[in-house]
């Protein structure tokens, strides 16, 4: 497991810039970092369309092909209709240890107010004293229009649901949600999940980073 979030922190923490933060999570208080170690990860996407779950499932992967798994190679339309006890029985085969799942529980639409800005004031006040009057009043006169009027805007956010199972135990050992805004580069706003999820972790003692 160690190995597991070594990895997550040295690729995703690369990103600065988030559009993502944390709504809720969870962890297991009876699982630390030296109970679990998780050698082979698969990397379940719980998406629609299959796009886009190859897509979100296909960026996790690349960025450590020995540990990570895309579960649309193992679980596709050939074993669809077997069951959970099933599915377990191919992980514990492929000798797979844990889970990473993301499920897209909802979408939200909120309306938000953006104050406008004025800047006449500045303007007339800066220039008028040090050029004289001339200036000032032709300054004044069309500095108006650099106001820029307040206004409303809808914004879409998706709520994401991440977990993490340990297969050995069959066992949730941390889930969160997420909400997120501002999807136009899906592999972009993967990453903001899974740093958002890494920085909750830290927070809540599941995982404690090694020592430099």
């Amino acid at each position: 497991m160690k190995k597991f979030f070594i990895v997550l922190s040295s690729v995703f923490l690369l990103n600065c810039g988030s559009n993502t933060s944390i709504v809720s999570s969870w962890r297991d208080p009876d699982t630390t970092i030296s109970q679990e170690q998780f050698k082979k990860v698969l990397v379940v996407a719980l998406l629609k369309d299959e796009a886009t779950r190859r897509t979100t499932e296909n960026r996790i992967a690349a960025t450590k092909p020995e540990l990570f798994r895309t579960s649309y190679q193992i679980f596709n339309k050939t074993n669809l209709e077997l069951t959970p006890e099933q599915k377990l029985s191919i992980l514990k085969s492929e000798n797979f240890d844990g889970v990473v799942t993301m499920r897209l529980v909802s979408t939200e639409k909120e309306t938000e107010y953006v104050p406008g800005t004025n800047t006449s004031l500045y303007y007339g006040g800066m220039y008028g004293g040090a050029y004289g009057y001339g200036f000032n009043s032709w300054y004044g006169y069309y500095s108006p229009v650099y106001y820029d009027p307040g206004y409303y805007q809808e914004n879409t956010y998706y709520i994401v649901e991440t977990n993490i199972f340990s297969v050995n135990r069959n066992k949730l050992i941390w889930t969160g949600t997420t909400k997120s805004s501002d999807i136009s580069d899906l592999g972009l706003t993967v990453d903001n999940i899974i740093r958002t999820v890494y920085e909750e972790m830290k927070k809540d003692g599941s995982v404690v980073e090694p020592k430099k």
